[in-house]
């Protein structure tokens, strides 16, 4: 007996000074990632099942770390995503870099997984395409799709986290009426109509309104919202325009309220403030289907080899939050175009937080802020990895772009909530 207990306490010896105490596993989130955005949904799948993550704001591009379990490591495997099994003492030494007050990083306990929705139409146009969608099923993150009847009806307390596909909340259907769009403007036309009838308005403005406004109160209860392309910017305006007719009667049967603009309140919004808005049914010139002068694409004269944007640089253990948001292998992203591409940084509202801007061009891609009790961001653009998209071209195959670090940006926001809330320093 005394043999066998010598020989296990040697045994538990050796694996301990050769660094095999399994105790944590590592997921990389700098160069030596595989795959950064698969990473994210391991990150969920841990949560998912019940266990915590630290999430290491500022070390190694944001990484990772949650207790070793045979099933992680195996599900890191199958999904190609590169980690490090880490004994006690290595977990200890990097927790304590982290925590020297010298240094720009932090330790974010990530302990449930949030409820996920994407408010996005089901019939009339390809959801696919919608960037978040793409990267939430290439991270293999579960989702709900919801629309207006699902908004209307109050379905949103069932979730943590919304994003809002590229939509038009002011009821003009982007402006896409003519030459190929037509077809595909009565279908969502007729069908929208449909949908407030039934829930008793008598314009579409009126019921995207309604469901603005029921989204606000989401966010403001506790809710995360992530809004792109002109689901951001027409959100707001759809909000400040509350109290007016800004439609034109191509789309709701009547002229605008030629004193519109005056009867805007800014006070409605969330980000934006003091913007003109466009009441034409397909305004002339460079204008194109624009809503109004918050996003600058039909303004900026940026070539393509020249635009990008940066994140700014928070500290860690002060700006928690817009440090969560901005974790990346990259501080110079990409830029890329959409129906809303860029927001005028003269429109934005001072309590706003911009977290990427092209500074030459006063225009910022990526801007958050807190509404009630809870957040939202902004971001600008349609896809991150198609630089000016086209409705005709198949959707991006994200297992050609798994390091890309403008959807990681969007994947930031979906682990976002599941931090442990933290009281801000700022």
């Amino acid at each position: 007996m005394m043999h066998r207990i010598q020989y296990l306490l040697a045994f538990t010896f050796l694996l301990s000074a050769f660094g095999l105490k399994a105790a944590s596993i590592l997921i990389p989130m700098d160069e030596a990632q595989k795959d950064h955005l698969k990473s994210y949904g391991i990150a969920f799948w841990v949560l998912k099942n019940g266990e915590e993550v630290d999430w290491l704001l500022n070390y190694r591009g944001g990484s990772f770390v949650t207790k070793y379990d045979p099933k992680t490591e195996n599900e890191c495997k199958v999904r190609g995503v590169s980690y490090e099994v880490l004994a006690d003492d290595k977990v200890s030494q990097i927790i304590a870099q982290i925590n020297d007050p010298s240094v720009n990083m932090d330790v974010v306990k990530l302990q449930t997984a949030p409820r996920m929705a994407v408010y996005s139409p089901k019939t009339g146009v390809k959801p696919a395409d919608d960037a978040v969608i793409l990267v939430l099923k290439y991270a293999e993150i579960p989702f709900d799709l919801v629309y207006d009847e699902e908004v209307l009806r109050g379905d949103l307390n069932k979730y943590d986290w919304l994003h809002l596909h590229h939509e038009d909340f002011t009821g003009q259907y982007s402006k896409e009426s003519r030459g190929r769009y037509a077809e595909k403007f009565q279908e969502i036309k007729a069908s929208q109509e449909a949908t407030a009838k039934k829930f008793g308005y008598s314009k579409v403005s009126k019921m995207k309104l309604a469901v603005a406004q029921n989204i606000c109160s989401f966010c403001a209860g506790g809710g995360f919202l992530l809004a792109m392309c002109s689901g951001a910017d027409s959100f707001d305006i759809a909000l400040a325009a509350q109290n007016t007719d800004i439609v034109d009667e191509q789309y709701d049967g009547d002229p605008p309220d030629p004193q519109a603009q005056s009867k805007l309140d800014f006070s409605r919004t969330l980000a934006f403030q003091n913007f003109t808005v466009v009441t034409g049914s397909y305004p002339s010139g460079r204008s194109g289907g624009r809503f109004s002068n918050i996003d600058v694409s039909n303004t900026r004269h940026i070539a393509q080899e020249d635009d990008f944007f940066t994140l700014f640089d928070f500290s860690a253990k002060w700006d928690v939050i817009p440090s969560m948001l901005t974790q990346n292998h990259e501080r110079v992203i990409k830029g890329f175009m959409g129906l809303a591409t860029a927001f005028d940084e003269r429109k934005i509202k001072s309590t706003v937080t911009i977290m990427g801007e092209l500074k030459s061009a006063n225009e910022a891609r990526y801007i958050h802020g807190e509404y009630g009790k809870g957040q939202w961001t902004f971001y600008g653009g349609h896809d991150p990895e198609n630089y000016q998209y086209n409705p005709n071209e198949p959707p991006t195959d994200l297992s050609l772009h798994p390091n890309s670090p403008g959807y990681r940006l969007i994947l930031n926001n979906v682990l976002f909530p599941a931090a442990k809330k933290k009281k801000l320093k700022t």
